[in-house]
């Protein structure tokens, strides 16, 4: 299957690069108070996202974030699946849906700039999970400079899915060295509490009187070094509870005044601040070396580890009961 780019655009200056490539998000173009800025780390090339990197711009999948120890059981039997992750899984093992190439159902040429519409068929054992899946991903650009994404998964007998976006924002620039200065809110007043290995155990703690209160916006530098001290992450890699549907977080560069605000329908959004990335070789991309702590993801999400765990909401698809959220990052500048 062909490697390709596709451009979406709307009326106010925001362009959007993407490829088939696991859905990435290769660069996203925003105006502000200094000059346009793209704000996604990535790469300048499609062909560059088939090789190892840190999920730049892509949909994970077919469960993205951690299943501890990467079993699972469904319909009375055991599933194994790659342990990347230390002992656990993590999105969706070194053969995801971040690495496949998609088909391209609708395309910008064919709607005037604003739409694209990817399908993946993943077959009964990719990459050891059970059953058929269908997953579409929409990515649609708004003139209210909204880039909205939809989920949508189907099978032919059960499975399961969680599909999310893993963008590294940077919004002074993909090229700037921090995002430590930048403003956060979460409308979350909890955390899945979570073990070593940073699967959850089933258990909630309160973000109150903790560095993960983000309930009124604060600066990511605040207390990020006392956060990556509570489980040894060097930083945030951790799931919040949001508080029901609608909007989830908000957050604001002060260099270019560029603020995105997410929305979405899913239960839970990982805030992760490139803790692991330390700069170049397979995480250098359109000229940047990019770094720890100089790019930020929020991903939304169905919490990490749940089918493992029968009260988190369900991350089983059935035939029947088909898989369907959407995310919506709102920009204003």
């Amino acid at each position: 299957m062909k490697i390709k780019t596709y451009k979406l655009h709307n009326k106010n200056g925001m362009e959007i690069t993407v490829t088939n490539v696991g859905c990435a998000i290769m660069k996203l173009i925003i105006p502000s108070k200094n000059g346009a800025k793209d704000i996604v780390f990535g790469f300048d090339q499609a062909e560059d996202y088939t090789r190892p990197h840190p999920h730049f711009g892509v949909v994970a999948g077919r469960v993205a974030n951690r299943i501890g120890g990467g079993k699972f059981t469904l319909g009375g039997k055991e599933y194994q699946l790659e342990t990347n992750d230390g002992a656990n899984h993590l999105h969706g093992g070194t053969s995801g849906f971040d690495k496949k190439i998609w088909d391209v159902m609708e395309s910008p040429e064919e709607n005037g700039g604003g739409k694209i519409v990817f399908v993946y068929d993943s077959p009964d054992g990719d990459a050891n999970y059970p059953g058929n899946l269908t997953a579409t991903v929409t990515y649609t650009l708004t003139d209210a400079n909204i880039l909205r994404m939809d989920y949508h998964a189907a099978t032919d007998t059960q499975t399961i899915c969680n599909l999310t976006n893993h963008s590294y924002f940077n919004l002074s620039g993909y090229d700037a060295p921090s995002i430590l200065d930048h403003e956060l809110e979460i409308n979350a007043d909890k955390l899945t509490a979570v073990d070593e290995g940073l699967i959850p155990t089933g258990g909630f703690v309160e973000v109150a009187g903790t560095p993960f209160d983000f309930r009124m916006a604060k600066t990511i530098g605040k207390d990020i070094e006392a956060a990556g001290e509570v489980n040894k992450t060097g930083g945030y890699d951790h799931n919040f509870v949001l508080n029901g549907k609608g909007r989830a977080a908000s957050i604001i560069s002060p260099k270019t005044g560029i603020r995105m605000t997410v929305f979405t329908d899913s239960p839970g959004i990982q805030l992760y601040t490139s803790n692991m990335i330390e700069g170049g070789g397979i995480v250098s991309g359109k000229g940047a070396s990019y770094r720890k702590h100089s790019g930020f993801c929020l991903e939304t999400q169905l919490f990490p580890n749940a089918v493992n765990i029968p009260h988190f909401q369900s991350c089983v698809v059935t035939k029947d009961a088909p898989q369907q959220f959407y995310t919506e990052f709102a920009f204003e500048w």
